[in-house]
């Protein structure tokens, strides 16, 4: 239990674009949807963004992640790992490069001082990752709610609570997009017959289609970036 109010981040991280890759943010927009939490607690969709969240993970208190995460176990599988034991498993299986991102976050806040007291990762083995464009599996996806349950049970056993919510969130509320939502999501994906995930055979298989790269030219091979002005120098 904590004395004050504690600065609290719960926090949905991965790709929607890659299918169970995805179910980090899909859980924390079912949990912005459902619950409402006092105003120390904030949600929020950490996608990719990797070493962009270090400013919001060292001003947490506490800090809840929901992702998708390689534990070697059966697709759909549930796991919560607490404390020190965190950053390891974000980077035991990378499977995406959010997650390398997202263990030197944790590193990087710990080496400035700025570790959240309390740290806690409900992950999900993922089924399906190499579907561009795809949504989450069915196992993956019968794990959202039971993810909410363990997170919120973990919040209050430090005094964190969330009450359901009784009238449904408007658009202009949530945290995603509007088109970005599950299910607007899907009514919006093409067919995979109109839509290859995995490079379409039409054009793969075409005979008349060939990679031929062509060298730089000699300009291009000198030209530098200035990428924290994103300028040609």
């Amino acid at each position: 239990m904590l004395d004050d109010p504690p600065s609290v981040l719960i926090l949905g991280i991965g790709n929607l674009l890659w299918a169970d890759e995805g179910f980090g943010t899909r859980t924390v927009e079912a949990l912005h949807r459902s619950h409402t939490f006092a105003d120390n607690v904030r949600l929020m969709d950490g996608g990719t963004l990797g070493f962009y969240l270090i400013q919001h993970v060292q001003q947490a208190d506490v800090l809840l992640v929901f992702d998708a995460v390689d534990y070697g176990l059966e697709p759909g599988t549930l796991h919560c790992v607490v404390g020190a034991d965190v950053p390891r498993f974000m980077g035991a299986k990378k499977m995406s490069l959010h997650q390398t991102g997202f263990q030197e976050v944790l590193m990087t806040a710990e080496l400035l001082g700025g570790m959240p007291r309390h740290l806690a990762l409900v992950g999900v083995q993922p089924h399906t990752l190499e579907d561009f464009g795809g949504s989450l599996t069915p196992p993956v996806r019968a794990q959202i709610e039971p993810a909410i349950a363990a997170g919120l049970q973990w919040l209050e056993g430090l005094g964190v609570t969330a009450t359901r919510r009784d009238i449904p969130l408007g658009d202009d509320e949530r945290l995603s997009p509007p088109a970005l939502e599950l299910t607007p999501y899907e009514r919006g994906r093409p067919a995979p017959e109109a839509a290859s995930r995995q490079g379409d055979p039409r054009v793969l298989a075409d005979p008349a289609v060939r990679f031929d790269p062509k060298p730089l030219p000699d300009a291009w091979q000198r030209l530098s970036v200035d990428v924290d002005n994103r300028r040609p120098l």
